[in-house]
């Protein structure tokens, strides 16, 4: 589906964010993209959404490469949603948000509703359709964001720290929304430095440093090997020192609980 061939990208400034990026991501994966500030995560992803053009190598959306892809086809195929959603959001109902890109494709108004309702009911944000978007919480307007992309039938969608300014509640819903998506098909890329929900939904994890992909690999492989992660500056969390110590690799809370129970037991 999108496949980085030798990519490098320097911008304006002089700064060189990304080195010899060679990659490719398949239909239906879920992958996590970690790494420190700086790293390259913001600039690798807007590449793989065509937000950006490489300064060398190729980026390949569906066969076609994204310097001769043209913007409109580009936001249907690989969705992005920023950090912040309140910079993606600009009617005054719910409903105009969402319908916003479906009245530049041309739709017509009595196909337009329903499209919405979908799109709304999918990302389980349930509010009247003449709702304010600024009268939404934080995690809501990241729904309504993600739902404003989804109507275009994007088959992928990044989101860059969607968790920013969420508690672990709502963070959590808005991870089971994208667990949905994914199980209906879609490719979900996630830039995030939360890593035990990568641990509970990701497949796939991509670690970027200085501009490099150092690991590429199985989602709990990557997440539960303390010592590749502590040699790179990540601070483990709390379920990745009760892996370390069981000796699994899980950082599923509810599984992890499970091994300790039936450990005690055996004793």
């Amino acid at each position: 589906m999108i496949r980085f061939e030798e990519v490098e990208f320097v911008y304006p400034t002089g700064v060189r964010a990304l080195q010899g990026i060679s990659l490719e991501i398949t239909q239906g994966e879920f992958i996590g993209i970690i790494g420190h500030s700086g790293s390259g995560k913001t600039t690798l992803a807007k590449l793989a959404a065509s937000l950006l053009k490489p300064t060398k190598g190729r980026v390949i959306i569906n066969g076609v490469d994204s310097r001769k892809l043209p913007a409109s086809e580009a936001a249907r195929t690989v969705a992005y949603v920023f950090q912040n959603p309140d910079i993606m959001i600009f009617s005054h109902t719910i409903k105009d948000e969402v319908a916003f890109a479906l009245r530049n494709l041309g739709f017509a108004e009595r196909d337009i509703e329903p499209r919405v309702r979908e799109a709304l009911r999918t990302v389980d944000l349930d509010k009247p359709l003449n709702t304010p978007p600024h009268t939404l919480s934080f995690g809501q307007k990241h729904r309504l964001a993600i739902a404003s992309v989804l109507v275009m039938g994007s088959q992928a969608i990044i989101l860059d720290e969607p968790t920013t300014g969420l508690d672990y509640g709502r963070s959590l819903m808005l991870f089971e929304t994208l667990r949905v998506l994914n199980a209906m098909g879609k490719t979900i890329i996630v830039i995030t430095h939360d890593l035990d929900l990568l641990g509970r939904y990701a497949s796939r994890i991509i670690v970027l440093e200085k501009g490099k992909i150092i690991r590429d690999g199985e989602a709990l492989e990557v997440l539960t090997d303390t010592d590749f992660l502590e040699q790179h500056g990540f601070m483990l969390t709390q379920l990745q020192r009760i892996a370390k110590e069981l000796g699994v690799k899980e950082l599923n809370p509810a599984k992890l609980a499970e091994v300790l129970l039936e450990r005690r037991y055996r004793k």
